[in-house]
């Protein structure tokens, strides 16, 4: 593996738990302006860990980033009312018309 993919590699990882972390913090607060000021805490978390160059330590962030985002989903995650298993998913559907045979 070139450096150049290793790099885009580590990358898109620490960006996918960047919007996990995001996403997740998005169950516990639901209100915008109280989740504006977690989602600032989350990304300077990010930006404290940003210029580490030692691939141990690196390792050990992604590890420990991992298992904090294991420990503080939320056991009833927030869901779009109108989205899949939200609480107005397929509430009113159009009434089945049956087919004429003509």
């Amino acid at each position: 593996m070139s450096a150049a993919t290793f790099q885009n590699a580590h990358r898109l990882h620490v960006q996918s738990l960047y919007k996990r972390s995001l996403k997740l913090s998005l169950d516990w607060y639901i209100q915008r302006d109280l989740w504006r000021q977690k989602a600032l805490d989350i990304r300077a978390q990010f930006e404290r860990n940003k210029h580490v160059t030692n691939p141990k330590e690196i390792q050990q962030l992604l590890k420990n980033t991992e298992k904090e985002l294991q420990a503080w989903a939320h056991p009833d995650p927030y869901k779009l009312p109108l989205g899949p298993e939200g609480t107005k998913w397929e509430r009113n559907l159009p009434p089945l018309v049956p087919e004429s045979h003509h």
